[in-house]
């Protein structure tokens, strides 16, 4: 029988975690704004002790934890894995932290060669990737292209069950940036599904971003959109510029179906702009994939 263990997901800005069940279900969960960037330099022990195990009652159970926990933010630095690879490879480098207690192991995070020739890595989507793959054993045949949108997001090309190679790209930042930093700030949050498409057909090929980024501003200044839809404009430059773009640099056409892994409600901006460019796209809780990733992990260690 397997043994009920606790799950961890552990961002740069959020801790999500799983009291899970002998029979692998989910029977508690809470969520903590204990990112990695707001803990001080060794204190992600102390705060998974007298925090995270103490509000689910999980002192005394084996962990596993996935994210930014395993760089050199985190708890301990855990080296990366080089792509290609499948859910048993990932398994094969868990980092078991040297500490009294419950034992601990941190996922390892993955690195590659972009298609561009530079260096690329991830930690975190890995778990929810390979999660994915896990959860169906149709998943782990042929090939297929995952978007996992978010600060810096993930295109990740997943043939016969491993993951091959991966490109991030900086959206989520760049909007925060230049939304509240720039030329281009706005005090504007409604969701605006006009100005949205108008700014993903701005965004043309995906090519010359600079410049087009600037006719958030022009656009207003000069008339032609009023300010409270220069965010949701903005949000749409800068995805369907990455939407456009990204699938060719990693050699996928609109043939391969895509796969969108995260955050409900930014995953159907994605699956807007996905499917106007003619992909076949699905899109998947990111919570859902994360523990069905761990819980994959944890299946080959926790053991009675």
């Amino acid at each position: 029988m397997k043994s009920p263990f606790l799950a961890v997901d552990w961002g740069t800005t959020n801790l999500r975690a799983w009291v899970v069940g002998a029979d692998g279900q989910p029977k508690m969960r809470r969520e903590f704004p204990l990112g990695v960037g707001r803990l001080a330099p060794g204190d992600a022990a102390l705060r998974f002790a007298d925090t995270v195990q103490s509000a689910l009652g999980a002192d005394g159970l084996p962990a596993i934890l996935c994210g930014m926990i395993g760089s050199n933010l985190g708890w301990t630095p855990v080296p990366y894995l080089d792509c290609p690879t499948s859910i048993v490879q990932l398994a094969g480098g868990l980092h078991r932290i040297d500490r009294e207690g419950s034992p601990v192991w941190i996922v390892p995070g993955l690195r590659c060669e972009r298609p561009d020739g530079g260096p690329d890595v991830m930690r975190g989507e890995e778990t929810h990737v390979l999660g994915w793959v896990a959860a169906d054993a149709s998943r782990a045949q042929g090939e297929h292209l995952i978007c996992h949108p978010g600060t810096h997001a993930k295109w990740v090309k997943v043939v016969d069950g491993q993951i091959e190679r991966f490109v991030s790209c900086m959206t989520g930042e760049l909007f925060e940036l230049l939304r509240t930093q720039s030329v281009l700030s706005s005090s504007a949050t409604d969701d605006d599904d006009g100005a949205f498409d108008r700014g993903v057909l701005a965004a043309g090929r995906g090519d010359a971003l600079a410049s087009r980024l600037f006719t958030a501003r022009s656009r207003v200044v000069g008339g032609d959109m009023p300010a409270s839809q220069a965010t949701s404009y903005l949000s749409g430059l800068l995805i369907g510029s990455e939407v456009a773009s990204v699938p060719g640099v990693l050699g996928v056409g609109p043939e391969t179906p895509v796969t969108i892994i995260g955050d409900l409600k930014l995953a159907s901006r994605y699956h807007r702009v996905l499917q106007n460019l003619g992909y076949g796209v699905d899109v998947h809780d990111g919570e859902l994939a994360a523990l069905s990733g761990l819980a994959a992990l944890a299946s080959g260690v926790f053991v009675q």
